[in-house]
């Protein structure tokens, strides 16, 4: 028998069937009654169903820094880390995210500086930008305290100061301020002592932005990903890393770099590890972060990868790099 006879001996049997032998004439409308149908009812009937079926969810409302959920443990020494990269693309945000929800669930109380103007670790955690009334942009140049901006117990021990399309424009306007490199470590100082840990999102740039998260931070994080561009750029991050601790920030140093969407199954993913590790030596996190759907689809639900799919291989690798980070200290 043919792959395509079932389907001709079917079509041969439908088209000598007869309109009389599948549907009775009498309940074939004429073509008077077709006509008769008022467009208008059913114009009503769809506005109708439109409305019963597209129901609109009201945001949910922000808390305020005063009703944060009380810290259940002692805080030690407050450690700021700015996760930066001059190249875009690299998984700063996912980083910033993942990396914070899990030290949270474990127990640390953390922040998260969101010091990017596209603001995706905002919305990744499911922050709606349309009820937010002071971001960082406010602490930066409106002198607005930072306790004003935090949004607390965002997930499990994590709290954030959000950014919003407003600091698109803070790289211009920072040019005339007074100590515009100090503006967020300035703010920053009065959180120690109040969170286990500090993560600041930095932009993909080396603007003024980053050097104020340059000046505030204790040691930064570098994502780099294991592409053949892994290490384009990193070296003008270190010269702008060796001015800033020269000039205004000596205690800067690298605390740890970590490698971003792994591939075991490529040859050039595997030869990426091997290059920056003899590059940066023990300063690499042995944790690799893999490439996952799950952690693309994540942010889109605003939800961080260990509560949206908390047995996969993306939750399970931030989980272990959040214990590298706590053994680091």
């Amino acid at each position: 028998m043919g792959l395509f006879d079932g389907l001709k001996r079917e079509k041969k049997i439908s088209e000598t069937i007869t309109p009389d032998e599948t549907q009775d004439s009498s309940e074939v409308p004429s073509n008077n009654e077709v006509q008769e149908i008022d467009i208008e009812d059913v114009e009503v009937v769809e506005r109708d169903v439109s409305r019963e079926t597209i129901e609109e969810v009201p945001p949910k409302r922000l808390k305020t820094y005063k009703e944060k959920d009380p810290v259940k443990h002692v805080i030690g020494q407050t450690k700021v880390l700015a996760i930066i990269n001059q190249k875009g693309g690299v998984g700063k945000s996912t980083t910033a995210i993942n990396l914070s929800a899990a030290l949270g669930e474990m127990g640390k109380q953390v922040l998260l500086i969101d010091l990017d103007p596209q603001g995706n670790s905002s919305s990744g955690l499911g922050i709606e930008k349309s009820q937010v009334e002071h971001c960082v942009y406010d602490v930066l140049l409106n002198q607005t305290p930072v306790e004003d901006v935090i949004i607390p117990d965002v997930c499990e021990g994590l709290d954030v100061i959000p950014a919003t399309i407003n600091l698109a424009g803070a790289e211009v306007e920072l040019v005339s301020e007074m100590a515009r490199e100090n503006r967020l470590k300035d703010a920053v100082g009065s959180l120690r002592g109040k969170y286990d840990f500090i993560f600041v999102d930095c932009p993909p740039s080396l603007g003024l932005l980053t050097v104020n998260a340059l000046v505030a931070a204790d040691k930064l994080l570098i994502p780099i990903q294991c592409e053949f561009y892994a290490l384009e750029g990193v070296t003008k991050l270190l010269d702008s890393m060796k001015r800033v601790k020269s000039l205004l920030n000596p205690s800067l140093d690298i605390y740890g770099v970590l490698l971003t969407m792994y591939d075991g199954r490529t040859t050039l993913s595997r030869q990426v590890v091997d290059e920056v590790r003899s590059y940066f030596g023990k300063t690499v996190f042995d944790t690799l972060i893999p490439r996952t759907v799950k952690l693309s689809e994540a942010p889109s639900y605003g939800l961080p990868i260990t509560q949206y799919d908390p047995t996969g291989k993306g939750a399970q690798s931030y989980i272990d790099l959040a214990k590298e980070v706590i053994i680091r200290g």
